[in-house]
């Protein structure tokens, strides 16, 4: 089998599974795009089994830390794994995410559950490459009607693949309704954001909404109205929700009219929405903030800064004493620290003491290891303004 040795000092000793192209040593026995290779480090010890493509940056993906190959057996007792790890987590095993890529020890391979279907991703170059033995491995556990492929996104470019989507196996599954403790959701496994849902929240929907009770909610990017159902179910007053996509504003009408939630959606900018609201002097009791990822690089990080402080700054200064903001990031490049800044840069300016209520995190069907931080990309708070001393 080819092997590769990594320089010293690589993040892979310090218990990551990436190694850049620019941490590799030396390679012997001719290793090819998407072969499975041994690692070993500057003095020749094992370190374990590897996909390999030098087409990526990320060059190579520790998988094992024994000699393994990627056989139907490894797919089945990997997968069936992760699904014990979201079964002892009490997740609802039909409707989540039971393969997360480097979570699981599946380098690029992402399944979400939608009931009886099956999104499958294959992100790197090693597992398109055995695409087959996974769907199989698919089928065998869990017998699902239909698989469709959503192989589209940045990191496929990056690994040199081809943008493609459409069924693999069974059925070809028309839009559906979910459900999820009472709310209702549109899955459109082959045209809808994400995979269908953004089933990494759908937990913080049920958290947000204990706080919702006999207040006044505005839920700002609500897509399809998540935290909004949520909070008009759980005996909110009033409930306004605000997306700029008026396809996603109209879905999340008809989700609230299957739910039984009243919500007034508003189809516009959120920016400016905020901004004329502010002006116009409104107040709220609780407002939700779950805007898309501000930026997709390291460049546009300031740019995401200065969106996250506007957006803070806007919905504090409609807050009275009580009041509760509850704000979410999923931009991979903002750091904990940096998102957090832009609350305290806008608590601030906006002359309101906060006191933190609440911590979130992405659902337990996303894994988050400790020496992995690309696993964990999904942060919120609950702050409460407090009454001026």
């Amino acid at each position: 089998m080819p092997t590769l040795s990594i320089q010293p000092r690589a993040r892979i000793f310090h218990g990551h599974v990436w190694v850049y192209a620019t941490e590799i040593k030396g390679r012997f026995g001719d290793p090819k795009p998407g072969d499975v290779v041994q690692l070993q480090d500057a003095r020749g010890k094992p370190m374990g089994s590897a996909i390999y493509n030098p087409q990526s940056q990320i060059s190579v993906r520790l998988f094992s830390y024994r000699r393994q190959d990627l056989d139907l057996d490894f797919f089945i007792r990997r997968i069936e794994r992760a699904l014990k790890v979201r079964t002892d987590a009490g997740v609802d095993t039909s409707l989540c995410r039971v393969v997360w890529s480097e979570s699981d020890g599946l380098p690029g391979v992402v399944v979400d559950r939608y009931g009886d279907f099956l999104v499958l991703q294959t992100l790197t170059l090693a597992m398109a490459m055995r695409q087959d033995l996974i769907i199989q491995a698919l089928v065998q556990i869990f017998s699902p009607k239909g698989i469709v492929q959503r192989n589209e996104g940045g990191v496929r470019k990056a690994e040199g693949l081809e943008q493609v989507k459409g069924v693999i196996h069974g059925e070809s599954p028309e839009t559906f309704v979910v459900r999820h403790e009472g709310s209702a959701f549109h899955a459109d496994l082959l045209e809808g954001q994400k995979t269908g849902l953004y089933l990494d929240q759908l937990d913080n929907y049920q958290h947000a909404a204990k706080l919702a009770k006999g207040r006044r909610v505005l839920d700002c990017f609500s897509n399809q109205g998540g935290f909004a159902q949520a909070c008009a179910l759980a005996g909110a007053a009033e409930v306004t929700a605000v997306d700029i996509s008026e396809s996603a504003t109209e879905l999340a009408k008809k989700n609230a009219e299957i739910s039984g939630a009243k919500v007034n959606f508003i189809a516009a900018n959120c920016f400016d929405f905020l901004k004329t609201q502010e002006a116009a002097g409104a107040t709220y009791d609780l407002i939700i903030l779950d805007p898309p990822s501000f930026t997709k690089t390291k460049e546009k990080v300031k740019d995401a800064m200065r969106g996250y402080k506007e957006i803070h700054l806007r919905s504090l200064k409609m807050l009275q004493p009580g009041g509760i903001m509850a704000t979410y990031s999923c931009s991979h490049h903002v750091s904990t620290g940096e998102f957090h800044a832009s609350i305290e840069d806008a608590a601030v300016d906006a002359r309101k003491t906060l006191r933190r209520i609440a911590v979130y995190t992405q659902r337990p069907d996303h894994p988050i290891l400790a020496t992995i931080p690309e696993t964990e990309y999904l942060v919120g708070y609950a702050y409460e303004v407090v009454a001026a001393w």
